[in-house]
């Protein structure tokens, strides 16, 4: 294996080392709901770094994310995409000072463990001038040397980023050879997977326990289902991008295949004032609810698995872009317990 790509793979484990400190106002940044599922799911996610006091300190080309229009309460979950799509694996963004770059790479090159014609070059190219004299230390302050970072969940493709550090200008775009810069439209990509949306269980008419061929109503309340939006950025270069989530419509599986739904399709979109369904009320019972479902056959002692999954539109603005721009659409649902049962006739 190169030794570049043995020491892009020693960075990707030990991510945090050798990180640039900054300071931020934490009340920025709001605590992260690990959801259930999805891309982004389960802990781990967000920025490196700690607490200290009134500050929090992370690398100065981590992400920073924003939560505070997130999503909230014990059900919510992360939206999973409707096609393959994810987000990127790896990218580049400032990592070092030139004294932190040389606090880094120098005990690597003294443990020899990529290879003594390696740390040669390297010290030559970094130390000696072949294309950055004593670390470019005469550049202090006037911009940083960039690196690769790795999505946390370690996804396929996540080792492909393998240029070794390079600088960059502060005010300059890093050199056109290097491909997964990062970008706002990255940050938004990155911040898909920070989305959290409300659980969906939705209510029901008769509830709970219903009748076999009774119109069962559902509905899902407007004020349950707001915009989410989570922010990204890397505010050491004025990079961010907000993604944002919307419910535009709810589907209904009945779990059972003796069973009708209202509409047919399952698919309940939202209505103008942003309530998926309609609720039932007294004098309906003769109507066709707009959204529900018919069941034609008894639960029998059990009950049927009914699942409501939401879709969400997702797009997002950011450094430069200002009309929102389409992201996959994502789904997050449920399944609920419904009791159907045989109505009871008398015979007289």
């Amino acid at each position: 294996m190169p030794a570049v790509i043995r020491l892009q793979r020693l960075v990707a484990i030990t991510i945090v080392a050798g990180s640039v400190f900054w300071t931020l106002s934490p009340s920025a940044v709001a605590t992260q709901n690990p959801g259930k599922g999805g891309i982004g799911a389960g802990p781990g996610k967000g920025p490196s770094g700690g607490a200290d006091g009134d500050t929090i300190n992370a690398s100065v080309g981590t992400i920073v994310y924003d939560r505070s229009k997130n999503g909230r309460g014990g059900s919510v979950g992360a939206v999973s995409p409707t096609t393959t799509w994810t987000p990127p694996a790896c990218w580049y963004a400032p990592k070092y000072t030139p004294e932190q770059l040389q606090a880094y790479m120098e005990p690597i090159w003294e443990a020899g463990s990529t290879g003594d014609q390696w740390d040669a070059e390297q010290r030559e190219k970094y130390v000696n001038g072949g294309e950055y004299k004593d670390f470019n230390k005469e550049k202090t302050g006037k911009g940083y040397f960039w690196d690769s970072y790795v999505n946390d969940s370690y996804p396929p493709g996540w080792d492909k980023c393998t240029e070794p550090p390079f600088w960059v200008d502060t005010g300059d775009a890093p050199p056109a050879r290097i491909q997964n810069a990062i970008t706002p439209e990255m940050l938004a990509q990155l911040a898909y997977a920070e989305i959290r949306v409300p659980g969906t269980a939705v209510k029901l008419a008769p509830e709970g326990t219903t009748k076999v061929n009774l119109p069962t109503w559902a509905w899902l309340d407007g004020a349950d289902f707001k915009p989410v939006s989570v922010t990204a950025s890397i505010p050491a270069i004025g990079l961010q991008a907000t993604t944002t989530a919307e419910p535009i419509s709810l589907k209904i599986e009945p779990g059972t295949g003796d069973a009708e739904t209202y509409p047919a399709s399952g698919e309940c979109a939202i209505g103008n004032d942003g309530r998926i369904g309609e609720p039932y009320a007294k004098g309906k019972a003769d109507e066709t609810p707009p959204c529900g479902v018919r069941y034609l056959r008894s639960s029998g002692d059990g009950s049927y698995k009914l699942q409501a999954t939401v879709t969400w539109k997702i797009s997002w603005t950011g450094t430069g872009v200002n009309q929102p721009q389409d992201l996959p659409p994502g789904e997050f649902g449920a399944d609920q317990d419904v009791i159907v049962q045989e109505i009871q006739s008398i015979n007289r």
